[in-house]
This record gives C-alpha cells, structure tokens and sequence, in this order.
C-alpha cells in the first residue's frame, strides 16, 4: 500500500482531440472509406481523464457486476472503508462516495487502515483491508468483511468476519484473492520472520474467503536495487490471467518517486502454489517518469473496459516529485487508468504513466500490421513488433483552426515534424490531416504530399501515400 483534464465524452461528439477528417480523396488519398471510421477514443477504449479519482491511494476497480463498476481506496486520513459505483469506468469520477465502516475509537483496527479490495465471491461481497491498532497504529494486520446484499454501497449489509489468520503473527497487509481452475486463492505481502526485509508476497489456496486451506508460498521476497529503496518491499500484489499465463504485478521499495511496479509469471497450467512456478522480471515494469509528471506509480489493480475486454490498468501515483515529511501522510497519490497493451508473445505491455492528453493511438502499416511506427531518440521508423510501448504512443492534437499535429506520448513536448522528406520529432509539429481510407487511414502533410513508410522502416514525405491503421 505505501503508498486540464479531457472529457471522452467530448472526444466521442468530435469537440476535441481524435475526430478524424473524412473527405472524398482522389489518386494518393485511396478509395473513400463508406463509414467514418472509429475516433481515436473509441479506439483507445479506456478513459483519458487524469486523475480519474483525486487523493485515493492503493485503488481497486471491479470488473463490472450486473452493470455496475466498483471503487474503493485508502482515503488520507486511513479512517474508514468507502465504495462507489458506476456503470462506467470514467463515471466512477463523479459518483457518491459511500462510507461503508469506520475504524473504532480504541483497541483492534483502530489504527491506519489500508488498501481495502472489494471481491465478489460465491454471490456475496468480501472485503480484504490492513488494519493497525489504536495503540499501534502500525501494527497491521488484514480483515476481512462480508455483505450478502446485492450492493455493496450498503453499510447495512457488513459484518465482521475476522481477522485473516496467517502462518505468522507479523506485519500482513495489501490481499487479493482470485480464481483459477476452479480454485480460490489469496496472494498477500507479509513480515516473516527472519528474512531481512520488510515484506515479500505469499499464496495460499482458500477453504472459504477468510480461512485458509493451504499453507503460504513464498514467491517473491525484495532482493533487486528498484525493490530496496527506502524500504525493502514487495507489496500491493495483482493478478491478470491471459495467453495461458498468471502475472501478478506487485509494487517496491518506498512510496516517495521510488515506488514502482514488477511483475511475476507463471504457466497457467503449473502448481501456482510452488515456489518454482514462479519467475520474477528482472527490472520494473512500470516506474515514475520525469517528462509525463507522474511519480510512485503502483499499487495497482486491473479492470476490463466497457467493451468487455480491453484490460485495464489502475493504480495511483502523484503529480510532483519532492514530498515534505513522511511520503505515507502525503495526501496527493490519485487513482489513474490507462490502457494495458499485449506483446504478440503474449507478455503485457504497460508503458509509462502517459500522463494528461487525449486518447492514444498507435500507427501500424496496413501491409505490416505487426509493425508500429516508433521514435528512436528523434528518429521515426516502423519496427516489428516493439516491445517499447511508450515509443510507440502517440495523440493527434487539434489546434483552433482544426488541423491536427501528431504528439508523443512519452516526450510530449515534441511533435512528428517534416522537413522536406525527412520525418523526426521536433519541438514544433508539422500540421496533419488525416483522410479516411479503404484500410485505414492516409496522413497528409502538404498538399499531395503524405506520410510514407519505405521498406527498410524508415519514414519519409511522398507523393504515394502509406496507409496505416490506428490501434
């Protein structure tokens, strides 16, 4: 747990960025498309308002449940338990807050209260959260609670099931629970004694959502320079099963600009309860980036889109990089989403904070669809299958008089600028238009004058237009 935004509904209704100009082009422009094509916050899927939720640390986002998405997060004061809901991702922004439980005034959990996460199991409702005592407020340990109404916003329907019992009476924190083959499992960070690190993380098999029915594994412990700044953490573990494998992400070290996230892999077919089944990343996967502001990412969970299967990344992280005091008691760690890509190996692509902006497309080739238009350094080419997802972003930008320049995501005080037939990031971009084609679209530079892609990947200007596809 340690730790001018822009509306997609206006997006949707072309008010800003992403509508795409559709004309009737001739010779290089390719046959008019017969509908418009998708404008690019359809195409990104995923809300583009930064922060979606302000000041709510450690956030969990359900996937939808009869319609309706759920929040809940550490709130600053780590007083009490909130739930909101929504029938949609950005309209969880809006929504009204619902205190479901106060800490009490003395004795067990009245101390800091962390990292609640809300789980929809067996038709009844479970919420894991850390609780310190009154007398101690850091001695954490996790609870559980149980609602058997249909809402969760509804104090009336919690009780308290306990506390989770663990193999060890030590610091216990940041559970989440998941399913898999018909198994229910617990994955949570923990103090063990005599390992020499503040937590590691740890799975069982469940009998029921707060009784364990296997003893702990140990799969990960900090060990790794990102994983021991400040503190020597693993902690905040989430799951997202795809492609025939389980990852867990999971964030380190401190929660100052430190904090960030790793990520462990294992088989979807292996004993997920053997410490060998496991294999950790060598280097984070997502960390604090200088040139989007955004600092400490993690504690993540996931979410899917409205569409059902876009997946999503949630997890907070703040707008500055120094903290006065203690970074745990700054209030300013947001809830943001953004969109999780996949690696045609089938390992996730998770970028960098993209920060504020409109909505991300990528741009591919129509005849190398595997293939997406990258920045080296300033350099611009199309490269197979880039593992670099941040080089890869980019956002169409409209400007007063409608033309539109092409905006990196993660250098986004530069643009795709032409000079003569060289294509490069500049500080200055060049005006676009994009004309929907066939395939896809053409991006004109000049008149008669377009992007292309020549054989070897690298960009130039030509008469001939490239069609590319955004994704």
């Amino acid at each position: 747990m340690r730790s001018p935004s822009m509306n997609r509904r206006t997006v949707l209704t072309g008010g800003a960025v992403g509508a795409l100009a559709v004309v009737l082009p001739a010779g290089a422009d390719g046959a008019p498309q017969a509908k418009p094509l998708p404008t690019d916050a359809e195409i990104y899927g995923v809300p583009t308002v930064d922060p979606l939720i302000s000041q709510r640390a450690d956030p969990w986002i359900t996937k939808p449940v009869n319609g309706t998405y759920y929040f809940t997060g550490s709130v600053p004061e780590y007083d009490r338990l909130v739930i909101r809901g929504a029938s949609t991702i950005e309209g969880l922004a809006s929504a009204e807050e619902s205190v479901i439980w106060r800490r009490p005034t003395s004795g067990r959990m009245g101390g800091h209260i962390w990292a609640p996460e809300l789980h929809r199991i067996g038709g009844r409702w479970y919420i894991y959260f850390a609780a310190g005592d009154a007398g101690d407020v850091f001695r954490i340990r996790t609870y559980v609670m149980e609602s058997a109404l249909d809402d969760p916003r509804d104090p009336a329907g919690w009780t308290l099931k306990g506390q989770l019992v663990t193999e060890w009476d030590g610091f216990t924190l940041d559970a989440t629970s998941f399913t898999h083959k018909g198994r229910q499992y617990l994955v949570w960070a923990q103090s063990e004694p005599e390992i020499a690190v503040n937590t590691s993380l740890y799975i069982a098999e469940m009998a029921n959502p707060w009784t364990f029915k296997s003893k702990p594994t140990r799969i990960a412990t900090p060990t790794k320079s990102w994983e021991i700044i400040g503190y020597r953490v693993n902690e905040g573990p989430a799951v997202l099963i795809r492609n025939g494998k389980v990852f867990i992400t999971f964030s380190a070290s401190a929660t100052d600009a430190n904090y960030c996230m790793g990520l462990l892999t294992a088989s979807a077919s292996a004993d997920l309860l053997k410490r060998e089944s496991w294999t950790k990343n060598p280097d984070p996967i997502f960390v604090s980036n200088e040139e989007t502001e955004r600092y400490g990412p993690g504690h993540n969970s996931f979410t899917v889109a409205e569409d059902g299967k876009t997946d999503v990344l949630v997890y907070h992280a703040r707008d500055y990089k120094a903290i006065t005091g203690d970074p745990l008691y700054d209030p300013n760690r947001h809830t943001r989403v953004q969109k999780v890509y996949w690696h045609e190996d089938g390992t996730p692509l998770f970028g960098i904070p993209v920060g504020s902006g409109g909505p991300i497309v990528r741009l591919s080739p129509a005849d190398a669809k595997r293939s997406f238009v990258k920045h080296e350094g300033d350099a611009i080419r199309a490269v197979q299958a880039p593992r670099e997802l941040e080089l890869t972003q980019f956002r169409f930008v409209k400007a007063a008089d409608g033309a539109e320049t092409i905006q990196s995501v993660d250098q986004p005080a530069k643009f795709v600028a032409v000079d003569g037939t060289r294509v490069a990031l500049g500080a200055t971009g060049t005006p676009v238009t994009r004309i929907a084609v066939k395939d896809g679209v053409t991006i004109r530079v000049a008149p008669g004058r377009f992007l292309k892609v020549l054989k070897n990947g690298e960009l130039t200007v030509a008469d001939k237009a490239t069609v590319f596809t955004l994704s």
